[in-house]
């Protein structure tokens, strides 16, 4: 393990003990002995926010230890159902009001950027930050245009940040696949290598700035939701510019309520909007926590979502979305079986798994929480059940789905807040079965088909000469057929680990044997060949053998 790894684990430990969260020190184990020298740091009691609520110090800890915390709080902190509702509060301080940079930091990066001063770029530039979060800061200005817009900013140093914490989070997830007796089956390393490309993306807000451009296509027309205009001509990799939207914070629920808001229509959009993003768009915003998320309330009968912050999105494989969409109709349908044969079609759980085995514990963990309002489903139990499922049927975590659950879980956790008796199932299931229909079209089946002409008609092109090349060659006696045999390959592994035993078993007997031969003649001038001889031996013997 690097030595900076190792480091940045004492700097979280300090951290929790500053901050007296000793029960998570203790609870990850690692280097907790260690944990008495920092008892002896001025640092750790003379800490003015030791005594403060144990919510408050959770989340000054988060913030002191960066990004990648900072999105984990973001995470939590839209399951109230999942937490202490002191705990949850104070996370969700976490979403847009993480301690600002100096705006006049945020003048000098975004003129570097640009190469000319604020001033020029903007008629007015705001230095007081509208929100800071993990990863940038937003600022309110206007173009020389006149238009309102609002400039995000990169924080200084985050990309060295980032990279520190990826490592130790590689570290950990290698400890973990090679220790943990579930390691195979969640696949650590593959998780936070997903979780790399989601964050590094984060920092290339050019990228962001595309992102939102497709979303705002992917809506257009739409009183779904609504996406700032992005102005590419003031966009770089560590800054953007982004229309300035009027709407209010979907946390502010008071306000929302004086407004005479339909809460039950704002919350089916949202699962609208998740759906259509991920089945008909397959292109869906994948950081919907509260503080990225407004309403516009022109009508309160017809509230309106507007999203901003667009860094991480997600995207399926046809293969997954196709997938997904089948398991979901058959959970609405009821239909557990078709549930388990999926899964085995899927690749999702080993081949020979029984199929009835799988419908009887799909249908044991759902059919109770059909026909009853989200207020009445514990989804922290259900969860909890398919976990034992799949831990039980040894099915493997899916990496690039980790996205998609993420973003389901926030979308219900603003559904169970904005109206509890919200049918998740009633309003999915008619977006689902019409993309259903859709793609099993006459007219999507001849549009795909007219969309992969080209490469049929290359292939029609080349296979001539390719079959003609397979024909000479097997009139010459010279064709291979390669087959992939996974069986076989491991039992030619396990031929060469045998080969290379027994090639250091007989050295290992030769240094050995010479040993013996040297001490029973008395003719080794030096001791130490002799015992250098046995060492290696016995060594050897005992490394291969053992």
């Amino acid at each position: 393990m690097k030595l900076r790894v190792i480091a940045r684990l004492l700097q979280i430990q300090r951290v929790l003990l500053k901050y007296g969260l000793h029960d998570f020190v203790r609870a990850t184990h690692l280097y907790a002995p260690l944990r008495f020298l920092f008892y002896l740091s001025p640092d750790t009691w003379l800490n003015p926010h030791r005594r403060a609520p144990r919510a408050v110090r959770l989340r000054l800890a988060l913030e002191e230890l960066g990004p990648i915390f900072v999105k984990f709080g973001q995470a939590l902190s839209t399951r109230r159902d999942l937490l202490p509702s002191d705990v949850a509060e104070e996370l969700a301080r976490l979403q847009d009001r993480v301690p600002p940079f100096p705006g006049s930091r945020a003048r000098d990066l975004i003129e570097q950027a640009y190469g000319q001063s604020v001033s020029e770029a903007f008629s007015e530039f705001d230095e007081t930050p509208l929100a800071a979060a993990s990863i940038a800061q937003v600022h309110a200005a206007r173009l020389p245009n006149g238009k309102e817009v609002v400039v995000k900013v990169l924080r200084p140093g985050v990309s060295d940040i980032i990279e520190r914490d990826l490592e130790v989070l590689f570290a950990l997830a290698e400890l973990a696949q090679n220790y943990w007796r579930e390691g195979r089956r969640l696949r650590p390393i593959e998780i936070v290598r997903e979780y790399q490309k989601t964050i590094i993306d984060e920092l290339d807000l050019m990228r962001e700035a595309a992102n939102a451009s497709q979303l705002k296509r992917n809506f257009a027309g739409s009183d779904l939701l609504y996406v700032p205009e992005v102005y590419w001509d003031h966009c770089r990799i560590d800054v953007m510019v982004m229309e300035r939207i009027r709407g209010i914070p979907i946390s502010d629920m008071a306000k929302l309520r004086a407004l005479g808001t339909d809460f039950r229509l704002l919350a089916e959009n949202g699962v609208r909007i998740f759906f259509t993003q991920v089945f008909r768009h397959n292109f869906f915003h994948a950081d919907m926590h509260p503080g990225n998320i407004f309403v516009i309330v022109d009508d309160p009968a017809r509230p309106r979502y507007a999203a901003v912050d667009f860094g991480i999105v997600g995207t399926l494989d046809p293969r997954d979305q196709h997938y997904l969409a089948e398991n979901f109709l058959a959970v609405f349908d009821r239909d557990y079986r078709r549930v388990a044969q999926l899964h085995v079609e899927s690749g999702w759980v080993p081949a020979g798994t029984r199929v009835d085995e799988i419908e009887s514990a799909v249908r044991t963990v759902c059919e109770p929480i059909f026909d009853r309002p989200l207020e009445d489903i514990s989804f922290a139990n259900l969860l909890v059940r398919l976990f034992e499922i799949s831990r039980r049927f040894n099915v493997e975590l899916q990496p690039q789905l980790i996205l998609l659950q993420k973003t389901l879980v926030n979308v219900e956790g603003l559904g169970r807040e904005l109206y509890p008796q919200l049918d998740v199932w009633h309003t999915a299931a008619p977006i689902l079965r019409e993309w259903m229909r859709e793609r099993m079209s006459l007219r999507q089946i001849l549009r795909n088909v007219r969309a992969q002409m080209p490469e049929l008609i290359e292939a029609a092109r080349v296979l001539p000469a390719v079959l003609k090349g397979a024909l000479q060659k097997a009139e010459g006696g010279m064709l291979r057929m390669l087959v992939e045999t996974p069986a076989v390959d491991l039992l030619h592994a396990e031929l060469r680990r045998g080969h290379r035993r027994r090639d250091a078993v007989i050295v290992g007997a030769a240094a050995l044997l010479g040993g013996i031969v040297w001490l029973a003649l008395g003719r080794a001038a030096w001791p130490g060949w002799t015992l250098t001889g046995l060492g290696a031996g016995w060594l050897l013997l005992v490394y291969r053998l053992f």
